[in-house]
């Protein structure tokens, strides 16, 4: 029923959006924007259920909590610059979107570094010397 009602409201937001785009583009773009972040609000109380459910997975299997979170915090960037670079695109400002989703890219690394690291070390340590 959810999936139901996120689709009537992408169609609505479409439709209205496509009738205001020739007189008012400006409304459009925010009719837009605003059907996306509310699409994201709407879903965050599922994205919540997620974590918890990965951090009680986590938990029971003896995984540090730092290398699920991180992993979290790599995934929730990946969304949000989409989202964002989307949001963009649809105002067409293509150039911006591509720097949003480069911003994104290089945060991920960042975040991604230490646990590069330890995969590294541990390789390492497997090796015969």
């Amino acid at each position: 029923m959810e999936m139901i009602q996120i689709v009537g409201l992408g169609l609505i937001a479409a439709i209205l959006s496509l009738v205001l785009k020739e007189q008012k583009p400006i409304f459009a773009f925010l009719i837009a924007a605003f059907a996306g972040i509310a699409i994201f609000l709407f879903l965050i109380g599922k994205i919540g259920t997620i974590i918890d459910t990965l951090e009680q997975l986590a938990a029971e299997s003896g995984i540090q909590t730092i290398y699920l979170k991180t992993i979290l915090k790599i995934i929730g960037i990946a969304y949000i610059a989409e989202l964002g670079a989307q949001t963009v695109r649809d105002a067409g400002q293509e150039a911006i979107a591509s720097k949003i989703e480069l911003a994104g890219k290089v945060l991920i690394m960042v975040l991604a570094i230490p646990i590069i690291g330890i995969i590294i070390e541990t390789v390492v340590n497997l090796l015969p010397a």
